[in-house]
């Protein structure tokens, strides 16, 4: 099964005293035995850098952990979802023409990628907002 991980499930996958931890590294560890095959988006990877190095665990994770963690643990388990330049205007035209403001945008490219994919389920721990964003696929938007 094709599967794609949404920042939010990554974070706490490698974050050991997040309160999801233990669901999302489940699932982490079902794409490393290749039970499902896992994606993200290549600009997912910026985005996890970014939520690691600057939300407030106890303890900090720093640049380099954050690096290491992506390199070691994230990209040998996923596949990158790369999108075009025509693809990210798309996207902003969607957001625009649906008045999605700010960070919504991230969701959507989110699942513009999980969408060129062509994955069967896509992980999230924001899943009433995914569902929003794409109702078309409310069946396939859960959490881990």
């Amino acid at each position: 099964m094709r599967v794609y991980f949404d920042t939010s499930v990554l974070v706490p996958a490698l974050v050991v005293n997040h309160p999801h931890h233990a669901a999302a590294i489940a699932l982490l560890v079902s794409a490393k035995s290749k039970s499902v095959t896992g994606f993200m988006s290549a600009h997912g990877i910026t985005e996890l850098y970014s939520v690691l190095t600057r939300a407030p665990f106890t303890p900090p994770v720093y640049p380099s952990e954050a690096r290491q963690m992506i390199e070691q643990t994230i990209l040998p388990l996923v596949g990158l979802v790369d999108l075009s330049a025509t693809e990210y205007r798309h996207v902003i035209a969607e957001c625009a023409d649906a008045g999605w403001t700010g960070g919504t945008i991230h969701d959507a490219v989110h699942i513009r990628a999980a969408r060129k994919a062509e994955c069967e389920r896509l992980y999230t721990f924001n899943v009433k907002h995914f569902r929003a964003l794409a109702p078309d696929l409310h069946g396939r938007i859960s959490a881990p």
